[in-house]
């Protein structure tokens, strides 16, 4: 498992936002302080599970993983992405398996979660919600001041996803519906 990438420690009392990219072979993961006005990674990376194992040792990777960043980081909010069925109606399972395990580990944690569509999360981070990855990605790297691009690219996705509750959670109309 990849634990990621740390940069500086909590501080202050802006948010902390745990962003997540959910999955069941990786799980994007990143966390952001964010005061109102600017975003500072903390941390970011993926938990990587391997495709031979059974699911409910994935799933207790997934759990176990997530709960140490958890721990360690002590988020006032976590945000997931929600799912957008595919063809492949069998991994759409999975995932919702995993999923399930990565909110019920916020929860057992007592931390807040929000839930927002790709969709949301695009015109947030790009300003245009048919965005491709690759605007995605650039625009993540951007508004963090990172040198090289977030890897792999579901941990991009959950630090767009971040941010994205970041805007909205700070915003009136985020107010209205997170409370």
């Amino acid at each position: 498992m990849d634990y990621g990438t740390e940069f500086v420690e909590k501080a202050g009392s802006e948010m902390i936002i745990l962003g997540i990219d959910p999955g069941i072979a990786i799980v994007g993961w990143g966390v952001l302080r964010y005061d109102g006005r600017s975003f500072v990674p903390l941390a970011y990376g993926s938990i990587q599970t391997k495709a031979g194992e059974k699911t409910e040792e994935r799933l207790l990777q997934i759990h176990e993983a997530l709960g140490q960043i958890l721990d360690k980081y002590h988020p006032d909010a976590m945000c997931v992405e929600e799912l957008f069925w595919n063809t492949n109606q069998k991994t759409g399972i999975i995932v919702s398996e995993a999923r399930g395990v990565i909110l019920m580990t916020a929860h057992q944690r007592g931390v807040p979660i929000s839930e927002y569509t790709p969709l949301q999360v695009k015109q947030s981070v790009v300003g245009y919600g048919r965005a491709d990855k690759k605007q995605v990605i650039t625009m993540v790297t951007s508004f963090l001041g990172l040198r090289q691009p977030p890897k792999p690219d579901d941990t991009a996705d959950a630090l767009a996803i971040a941010i994205c509750h970041g805007h909205s959670a700070y915003s009136r109309i985020g107010q209205f519906y997170n409370n």
